[in-house]
């Protein structure tokens, strides 16, 4: 939004102009950082009916925060000042609301801020292990190669994600379709055909009179059940807005066969590129291991890795720490000790990030080879079946006439 503002400078002049920002807050904090004192100031941006922003199509998305980093990290490479780069990529984004931050950021670098604590106070933009990275980067005076691990690592996280969470869309797709056809073929085609059986008074075998019975359930009280499945799905969704549900959610979906593998990889996977990447860029291993557990993006995980930390800063090797909790496997253990007796840590588990990645990408591989042939014979059996159960004794009783 665009803010019309009358100030008064340090040495008591009387200043106009505009700044454009999210909101009046983060307005008037970016001139507060400029030494100005706000006597008014108001949005100057007049809406009609058809001037609105959809809050969807306003979002920042992975990959926009993916090819930020790129953008940086060659930036920094080619020695232009931190201000400079962020006043830069201001103008360049596309995206009408990252620009706006990343204006802010440049305001708060040209106001004496570290560049980490700029980029913290925007937390739904640039996570806690972004911000530490960046931090980590400040004090060892290596921001370049920081920036370019984190958009290496950002691009291997946003590639595998995407991949896995693409490879899951087909499948819920034909299922989706799958029960909206058996649904609609016993709410408005059984209905229709099971009363020529009923008015026939021929003996139907058990399987129709089953389908007979779930048309009828369904034409008289799928209104209700709809209801239900509605209400069970806001009360999951609820339910994983809490810590303890969250935590029931993620642990049931690590349960699902093949998919819950699936799963486990894609979060060791990210366990190990975020451990490694924090390593290598100087980052404690303590603060390591509390930053992955922050956003590993899995409750249980959360809760593993939280407690190997603890284990950890009690004295224990990490090896150890990991070797107490099933949820780690066995060669992630191994490799992790071997890493930490030959100093190689962050490059054992780089390898190891690598090996998960691989695991990941073969098994979305495999589930889309399979997913295709396995959801058309689910579809036509369950089709088949259905008509088969009301058809076939529609044929006897013409046979019988």
């Amino acid at each position: 939004m665009l803010f019309t503002y009358h100030a008064i400078d340090q040495d008591g002049h009387e200043r106009d102009g505009t700044i454009e920002a999210p909101s009046q807050d983060i307005a008037v904090s970016a001139l507060q950082r400029r030494n100005l004192i706000i006597s008014s100031i108001a949005s100057s941006e007049k809406h009609s009916l058809l001037d609105f922003d959809l809050p969807f199509f306003g979002r920042i998305s992975n990959k926009d925060i993916v090819i930020l980093s790129r953008q940086i990290a060659t930036l920094f490479e080619a020695q232009v000042s931190a201000l400079r780069i962020f006043r830069l990529l201001a103008t360049e984004v596309e995206n009408k609301q990252l620009a706006i931050i990343l204006s802010t950021v440049g305001d708060d670098i040209q106001g004496g801020s570290p560049i980490s604590k700029a980029l913290a106070r925007h937390p739904k933009v640039f996570s806690v292990f972004y911000v530490n990275m960046v931090r980590a980067g400040e004090e060892s005076g290596r921001l370049s190669e920081t920036f370019g691990y984190l958009a290496d690592y950002l691009d291997r996280s946003y590639d595998l994600l995407s991949k896995a969470e693409n490879a899951l869309i087909y499948p819920v797709f034909v299922i989706g379709v799958f029960f909206a056809v058996m649904a609609l073929m016993l709410t408005l085609v059984i209905p229709k055909i099971s009363a020529v059986l009923v008015d026939s008074g021929q003996a139907v075998p058990v399987y129709t009179k089953i389908v007979i019975s779930i048309s009828n359930f369904l034409v008289h009280y799928g209104i209700f059940a709809l209801i239900a499945l509605i209400a069970l799905g806001a009360y999951l969704w609820q339910l994983g807005k809490t810590e303890s549900g969250k935590l029931v959610l993620d642990s049931l979906k690590l349960g699902v066969p093949y998919v819950g593998d699936l799963y486990k990889k894609l979060y060791l996977s990210r366990i190990a590129d975020n451990f490694a990447t924090m390593l290598l860029s100087g980052v404690s291993v303590v603060e390591a291991l509390d930053i992955t557990a922050s956003v590993v993006g899995n409750a249980a995980y959360t809760v593993v890795v939280g407690e190997v930390g603890v284990d950890v800063k009690g004295g224990a090797s990490i090896s150890d720490a990991m070797s107490r909790h099933p949820e780690i496997p066995g060669i992630m253990v191994a490799m992790t000790k071997v890493g930490e007796e030959t100093g190689e840590l962050g490059k054992i588990l780089t390898t190891l990030a690598k090996f998960y990645n691989r695991e990941v990408s073969n098994a979305v591989d495999t589930l889309v080879g399979l997913i295709e042939p396995v959801m058309i014979v689910m579809l036509g059996l369950g089709v088949g079946t259905l008509l088969a159960a009301i058809l076939l004794p529609i044929y006897n009783l013409a046979g019988a006439i």
